[in-house]
């Protein structure tokens, strides 16, 4: 009798995982993980509530305060536009305090409680792992948004605001938030302790919110210098001529070319530091080009820094039209493009360097840094 042996059929091969591999059903697992951590959250709850009541108040206040000022005045749009500005204002300025949070320690604390080492040896890639928890904190930074709809909604019925206006507002707002939650991403897997990566993602937030208008102002006086420039305006013999007077005091005063010395700031060497700032990016892109109409508007300032020193100032406050000597074309174009391509360029960079440290085997941990 002959013995057979029977060859064991081989276990089919565990396909390759690549850092960058990504897929629909793996990113769909990870942030259905994080969503439902974050929904089961009573503090995630609360923050919602104390958000739509703080904002609401702050809705409601205002846009009573603006409406009782606006009854008196000519034009009663401005307490809409005006009212939508502080909402647009708030929401955004809250959501870069909440969205920090979200990222922030998304990676480094799960690594402390030991569940981040589980998702790591399945087939999960790093690239499968961070985008799944930059867009479930980013749909955590959404609703709160969302839930500003409705004081969005108020400020437009005052008036004074295109329709327009609100979706390019809510999206501009969006991509922020974004962004934020991709440099807190990169962060988290940078440091070792949540802590740590919590300040480093709010110090970042703190220099495109309120260090760049800082830096902007104390570079300006090292960058301004006294020239002569051209400048149309009343001549200064008019003025000459009336406190001695030796002209009649009903002459028109009319408005002349000349060469004055004037102190004259460099600002096309320093526009990027408003042009990159959250407030900077939104204000810019949500105001429409009628509304840019005076050169007194704010926008319009901002993007004439990009120029820096016109060609020809104007100064003349007695002619309506001065384009007869005031070259036409003067004002700057929109400058929120490039601020938000850069805000979008840092929450990249930080998605990429959360990619690369989720690689195993990771031969740079902090000592003591716990891994499973």
């Amino acid at each position: 009798m002959t013995a057979t042996t029977t060859t064991p059929t081989p276990a089919p091969a565990t396909p390759a995982v690549d850092t960058w591999t990504l897929t629909w059903h793996g990113v769909r697992t990870v942030a259905a993980l994080e969503l439902r951590q974050r929904v089961r959250s009573s503090r995630w709850k609360a923050a919602l509530v104390v958000w739509a009541v703080v904002v609401g108040a702050i809705t409601l206040l205002a846009g009573g305060v603006l409406a009782l000022f606006s009854a008196d005045t000519a034009r009663p749009d401005d307490g809409g536009a005006l009212l939508f500005a502080v909402v647009a204002a708030l929401v955004l300025g809250l959501g870069l305090l909440v969205t920090p949070t979200l990222t922030s320690t998304a990676v480094n604390g799960d690594r402390a409680a030991g569940t981040l080492a589980t998702l790591q040896v399945t087939l999960l890639s790093p690239a499968e792992i961070a985008t799944g928890k930059l867009l479930a904190a980013w749909a955590s930074a959404c609703a709160f948004l969302v839930v500003s709809l409705p004081f969005f909604l108020v400020a437009l019925a005052m008036g004074g605001v295109p329709v327009t206006t609100l979706p390019r507002v809510v999206v501009l707002t969006a991509l922020l938030l974004a962004a934020v939650c991709g440099m807190g991403l990169g962060w988290s897997t940078l440091a070792a302790r949540p802590a740590g990566s919590t300040v480093l993602t709010f110090v970042t937030v703190a220099a495109l919110t309120v260090f760049t208008p800082i830096f902007f102002g104390l570079t300006y006086p090292f960058l301004s210098t006294t020239q002569e420039v051209q400048v149309y305006g009343v001549s200064d013999d008019y003025w000459a001529q009336q406190d001695e007077g030796i002209g009649s005091s009903t002459a028109e005063p009319t408005c002349e070319l000349s060469v004055q010395e004037r102190a004259v700031a460099r600002t096309e060497w320093t526009w990027w530091l408003l042009a990159i700032n959250p407030f900077g990016v939104v204000a810019d892109g949500a105001v429409p080009p009628a509304a840019l109409e005076g050169s007194a508007n704010p926008v319009q300032t901002l993007r004439d820094l990009r120029l820096g020193t016109p060609e020809v100032q104007d100064e003349c406050w007695v002619e309506e039209d001065t384009s007869h000597a005031v070259p036409p074309g003067a004002h700057g174009g929109p400058v929120w493009p490039f601020g938000l391509a850069v805000n979008l360029l840092l929450g990249a960079a930080g998605f990429v360097t959360a990619v690369r440290r989720l690689r195993i085997p990771q031969r740079t941990l902090a000592r003591g840094t716990r891994v499973a």
